[in-house]
Order: structure tokens, then C-alpha cells, then sequence
């Protein structure tokens, strides 16, 4: 008897089938002695469509909302259909006794599987391939450890609440604000309070004031010092102030006092291992890539080139598990520009302590690290270069010892104003010697500067001073660095503390999910770049004025993640969060039935609907762009850059019968320039 392999991707499940020697090709899978390995190709099974449950739901119609089945039915994907086939009939053999799951460990790749599971009729016991890397060995190691396929029912159960939740909410308040407003709006519980995120912020900019403000130094010679107040406060908002100030310290015979001398030893831990989004982070701020872009790089790091761990990971820690494994992991990556800094640790006994090693802060996989995959760099084209460099450096960083420096703080007191300079000595580099000795992002409130040995007591003479005027800067537009912070961290939108805590672990969206959730709203016209900064639209704006207050704000997400959260541990049935979706569905529907606001389409061109007449719409598609009419009742649409007739672009093709007729008379040059000869002509041919 053999057993069943189930992949997410044809890339992965050749990887498996030639560690597991499956040489045999098939259409759709690789046979061995003891396995056969097929794969999905993503989703092969989805949630159904509304109209699958009634046909006359494939028209939108407000008076059909809300549409709530009584049993969320499934159906294979059309365009993957083959592949769904390949795998069922496999699934009927009777030589294949056990399926494995290999598909992504977590909660989505959970869900690929036992969708085809459902439907492919799959009734004899499975087990679960739980890896965090695709080398050989983790592979192998793998798959002597499976573990029951039952452990993960929960997990499914989330999987499944989360994909039925947003199939409620997302298809119903689309549909209700399609239908109310006339136009093509989409509305999720992710992607609107995303949304709404960089909206606000946009409204912070525009009503942004700025202020003036004054900065006092005095230049003592051999050190120069900031005038600070009692509060700490180093911004003077009253020039008259600031005059006050200088009027006391300017003179030829005024002196200062060194009124405190403070040398403290300090120290900075190593930053922590990278997760997906503190990755997509940095990426971002160095090289400009997109939160998509740098998945999608990482993922071949992952799963071609094998040499990084699992990528859709929230986790920023490593279980003692793989303390071991840290050895031969310096040793694969030691070579060309990580050859020296890896050097002291490799003959060192490593102990990495709770800063990198700690088991209650890794849920389904552990930070992303390098694997014991050997280094080849000339296997890796640039942006794989330049990701792979911010792993494998930041690796090394968590194991090296912090750094330590001694800080110096001089109080300079002349006639009662403080003045305060700032000054750090180097003792040890620690881990800043992997990237060398940079000054952090985030510039100290007190400069920095390299400062001489000084006395408490001794007079210092006022060389000089400066007011210097600066103005307080708005807040900065959303980059894609900034905005996945937020929404990683977007409790502190929320009042409720318990609420708040819960998004602190999930945020809004998943670390998986983030990156698509931007590019959905670059796409749908909600958000644009200009350059780094995320900019909103006028359609996004007007959106977020239109859709229910429940879904603008990120609290919603809160409930459903906190919920999700439980669900997979097994502290709540899915069918209660279900129930309450259910009901929430319903009042986001009656709350925009009932709205009286007004929406503006920005997108109007100056092309002619041939069907009804009305100005089209330029509107994204998977197609590319397309030319939609903006009365849905007519549901015209054509390519962008169709064949012309005239001053109308013809649609070949279409499904009506007018548009097919129209298409035969689109090249016969004897028709004239007008859509009424034309359809004349179209017309004499049908009777």
C-alpha cells in the first residue's frame, strides 16, 4: 500500500517527490514505491458563488439582500478544474491507504486541503507534514514525524470561519453598496478599516497647522549645549521666550557652571529576528520593494533556493528545538561577505537566551532564519542578493553579544537655564559590528557628540549663541514600511483594553495577508503611490464615507481575530461565530439600505455606452482595463483598447445578441460612422 501526497503547489510537491524518489511522471503526479505526490495549484475548491445556491442571484439586486444560505456550499474552480479531477481520481484508488497533508503549514493551507478533501470523497485516516523549510533533511525529518491529521480539525474550523465570515460580509455590503450607489465599490472587514487607516491620516495632513518653534544652543567652546526646560521640553513656542533666554546668557562676562557630570554604562540588546512583516518593513525602507514584491522574492528564497525558512510567519522567536540546528546553519551561510562576521560565533558554544529562544511566542512557525542549505550567491539574481542579506545579517546580529557604550551627560548651568550635552564612548561594538557602527533611525532628542573629559564645578565661558526657528512637521503620508506597522499595531485605535491586546497579536489581517490587501486597493482605484507615499483617491475617500461604521474601524477585526485566535485553540465553535456573523450581516445591509448619501464616479470617460448611451466607466479588471458601462442594468463592458468603429470602440465577442451583430459590421466600410446604421444594418441581417 502506498500513501498520498498532497502539495499546495506543483514546485513543492516535485521538491517532495524527488526527496521521497517518486520518478514516475504522470499527468498530475509523481509516483514511488511507497508514495504518490500530487498537488493543488493554490485553491482547487472554493466557496460557492451566490448564484450557485439561485440562479436569479447573478443579478445584482438590492431587494435580494442579504444573502445568507443556510449551509455554506463549496464547488470546484472552473480554470483548475483538470488538476481537482487528477487528485479525486487518485483519491479513489485502492492501493493508496493514508493521505499526508503537505500543503503550507497554517491556517489557509489547512484549509486547500481539506476543501479537496470534502469533495474528492476522501474517507481513510490523514496525517499532517508540519515543516518550517524545504531542504532535504527538514523534508525528510518530516516526514518520519507526521502528526494526525486531527490535531489540525481546529485549525481547519478557523480556516473555514474566517473564509465564510468574509464571503458574508464582503460579497453582501458589496453587493448593497453596488446596488445603492450605482457604481463598483467593494468593501471588506480587511481591507476597509485598511482603508480608512490612510484616510485619516490623509485628513490629519490636510488640517495640519504648522507652528513655529525656537531651539536655544550655546557654543561653550570645547562642547555645545541645548537649552532644556524643567519639563524636559527643548521646543520654545514663544520667541519672546527664546529671547528671554538669550538676553540672559549673552554677554562678554557671563559664565556657565558644569552643574552635573553623569557617565552611565549602557547598552543595546540585538534587535529581534525577522518576522514576514518586519521584513516587508525594512525592505521597503531600503530598497523600495512592495510588501508584494518582497513575499514573493522571499518565497523563492524558500521554496527554490531553499537556504531561508518558512516565509508567512508572525513570529520574531526560534523553540529551543533549533538551538541546535544554529551551528550548521553559520556554517551553510559563511561564505563571501558573511564569512568574517559569522567567524567569531562558528567555533563559539552558542546560548541564545529569551531574546531569540522562547517557545510561548512562536505559534504555527518560528522567524524566519537561514536554513543549513549550503550559500551559493551566484545562484541568486540582485533583489534575491538584497533580501537574503537582510535575513542572513540580522541572523547573525541576534547571536552576536550587545552593544555597550558609556554615555556622557553634561548639565551647564548659566544663570539659571540648563543646558544639556550629550556625548557616548564605545566599549563594546557587539552586534553592530555586523553592519557596521550606524547611528539609529530615530535621530535622540539631545545630539550626539564626541565630548572631552569635564568636571563637575568648573566655569565654562559662552562663546556664543543661536536661536535657531524650525516649524512642527505634519504627520507623514503612509509608505508601505509605515502602513503595515499600523496595521500590525492597530490596536491603539481601539478603547476596549481587551480588544486592544488581541490585535496586538493578529492586527488587522494576517502577515500572509497584508501584502495582497494593499495591492486590492491600489487596484481597485482606493489608494495610489506617489512615489514611497500611499496616497488615497477620490474614490477611496468617498468609500469610506459610504460603507457601515462597524467595517471603517479596525475594532471589528479586532472581534473576529480574537475570535479566529480561540477557535483554533479550540475555546469556541465555529458555528457561534458563525451565528453572530450572520446577524452582523444583516444590520451592515439594513445600515446602507438606509444611508441617503450620494456617490460621484471619477473614473467617467468620454466613450459612449453602445448598448444604453451613457458615459462608460474606466475600471480595473484581471483582463486589464476595461471599459464598463456605469449603469449596472446594462452590464456592458468591452477591452480598453477594442477595435474603434467611428467614435465607438466595438466589443467583439459579447454575449448579446445586438453586440455579436455589431462585431460582424465592425470592419464592413460601406456602414457609416453611426451606432443607429450600423444596429440598421445588424438588424436587416437578423430578419
Amino acid at each position: 500500500m502506498k500513501s498520498l501526497v498532497l502539495a499546495e503547489k506543483p514546485s513543492v510537491a516535485k521538491e517532495i517527490a524527488r526527496v521521497l524518489k517518486c520518478n514516475v511522471k504522470n499527468k498530475g503526479y509523481l509516483e514511488g514505491q511507497k508514495y504518490v505526490v500530487t498537488w493543488a495549484l493554490g485553491h482547487l475548491v472554493t466557496l460557492a458563488e451566490p448564484e450557485y445556491y439561485n440562479k436569479s442571484l447573478k443579478t445584482w439586486r438590492m431587494e435580494d439582500l442579504p444573502m445568507i444560505p443556510d449551509k455554506m456550499k463549496l464547488k470546484v474552480i472552473k480554470q483548475t478544474s483538470n488538476q481537482f479531477n487528477t487528485v479525486k481520481n487518485l483519491m479513489k484508488r485502492n492501493d493508496l491507504n493514508e493521505l499526508i497533508v503537505a500543503t503550507d503549514a497554517g491556517r489557509e493551507g489547512e484549509l486547500v486541503a481539506r476543501w479537496i478533501m470534502i469533495l474528492g470523497g476522501w474517507k481513510k485516516p490523514f496525517y499532517r507534514l508540519w515543516i518550517s523549510s524545504q531542504t532535504d533533511k527538514a523534508i525528510l525529518d518530516g516526514f518520519k514525524n507526521l502528526k494526525p491529521g486531527r490535531n489540525y480539525d481546529n485549525l481547519f474550523d478557523a480556516a473555514v470561519a474566517r473564509s465564510e465570515a468574509d464571503w458574508l460580509i464582503g460579497l453582501n455590503v458589496t453587493r448593497a453598496l453596488t446596488c445603492k450607489f450605482n457604481a463598483q465599490l467593494t468593501a471588506g472587514r480587511v481591507q476597509t478599516p485598511t482603508l480608512a487607516m490612510i484616510i485619516d491620516r490623509e485628513e490629519e495632513i490636510k488640517k495640519f497647522v504648522p507652528k513655529d518653534y525656537w531651539t536655544v544652543r550655546v557654543d561653550f567652546d570645547d562642547y555645545f549645549g541645548d537649552w532644556q526646560g524643567k519639563n524636559g521640553q527643548m521646543r520654545i513656542f514663544d520667541y519672546s521666550k527664546a529671547q528671554e533666554i538669550e538676553s540672559k546668557v549673552k554677554g562678554h562676562n557671563v559664565m556657565g557652571i558644569i552643574k552635573e557630570v553623569r557617565n552611565e554604562p549602557k547598552q543595546k540588546l540585538p534587535p529581534l529576528a525577522y518576522d514576514l512583516t518586519e521584513l516587508q518593513r525594512d525592505a521597503n525602507k531600503r530598497y523600495s520593494f512592495s510588501a508584494s514584491k518582497t513575499l514573493s522574492v522571499l518565497q523563492g528564497l524558500y521554496e527554490h533556493h531553499k537556504i531561508v525558512t518558512y516565509p508567512r510567519t508572525d513570529s520574531r522567536y526560534i523553540t529551543p528545538d533549533i538551538v541546535p540546528t544554529l551551528q550548521s546553519r553559520l556554517n551553510g551561510m559563511a561564505t563571501g561577505p558573511y564569512k568574517e562576521i559569522a567567524k567569531p560565533l562558528l567555533n563559539a558554544k552558542l546560548n541564545p537566551g529569551k531574546r531569540f529562544v522562547d517557545s510561548s511566542k512562536v505559534s504555527d512557525h518560528h522567524a524566519i532564519i537561514p536554513t543549513e542549505e549550503p550559500l551559493k550567491l551566484s545562484n541568486l539574481d540582485n533583489d534575491e542578493k538584497r533580501l537574503y542579506d537582510l535575513i542572513a545579517k540580522r541572523f547573525i546580529e541576534v547571536l552576536y553579544p550587545p552593544y555597550k557604550y558609556e554615555q556622557t551627560t553634561i548639565v551647564t548651568d548659566v544663570n539659571g537655564e540648563s543646558f544639556i550635552s550629550r556625548g557616548n564612548i564605545v566599549k563594546d561594538i557587539g552586534w553592530k559590528a555586523v553592519k557596521g557602527n550606524k547611528k539609529d533611525e530615530k535621530d535622540e532628542d539631545i545630539p550626539e557628540q564626541n565630548l572631552t573629559l569635564q568636571e563637575k564645578g568648573s566655569k565654562k565661558i559662552v562663546k556664543d549663541i543661536k536661536i535657531n526657528k524650525s516649524k512642527t512637521k505634519p504627520p507623514a503620508h503612509y509608505t508601505e514600511a509605515t502602513l503595515l506597522t499600523s496595521m500590525e499595531g492597530a490596536g491603539k485605535f481601539i478603547e476596549d483594553e481587551e480588544l486592544r491586546e488581541s490585535i496586538k497579536q493578529g492586527g488587522i489581517g494576517t502577515p500572509a495577508t497584508r501584502a495582497d490587501i494593499i495591492e486590492k486597493l491600489l487596484y481597485n482605484n482606493y489608494i495610489e503611490r506617489n512615489g514611497r507615499d500611499l496616497i488615497p483617491t477620490s474614490k477611496g475617500m468617498q468609500l469610506i464615507g459610504l460603507v457601515p461604521s462597524d467595517l471603517r474601524s479596525p475594532e471589528l477585526t479586532a472581534r473576529w481575530e480574537l475570535r479566529l485566535s480561540e477557535i483554533a485553540k479550540g475555546n469556541e465553535k465555529k458555528d457561534a461565530f458563525i451565528k453572530d456573523i450572520r446577524e452582523n450581516t444583516i444590520e451592515l445591509v439594513k445600515g446602507v439600505k438606509s444611508d441617503d448619501s450620494t456617490y460621484k464616479p471619477d473614473n467617467v470617460t468620454k466613450n459612449k455606452c453602445p448598448m444604453c448611451g451613457k458615459y462608460m466607466l474606466l475600471i480595473n479588471s484581471k483582463k486589464g482595463k476595461m471599459l464598463c458601462c456605469q449603469d449596472p442594468s446594462c452590464g456592458y463592458r468591452q477591452k480598453e483598447n477594442e477595435n474603434k468603429f467611428g467614435n465607438m470602440k466595438i466589443s467583439k465577442g459579447e454575449s448579446r445578441f445586438n453586440q455579436k451583430l455589431i462585431s460582424k459590421y465592425s470592419n464592413n466600410n460601406s456602414v457609416g460612422n453611426s451606432l443607429g446604421d450600423l444596429l440598421k444594418e445588424a438588424m436587416k441581417d437578423k430578419n
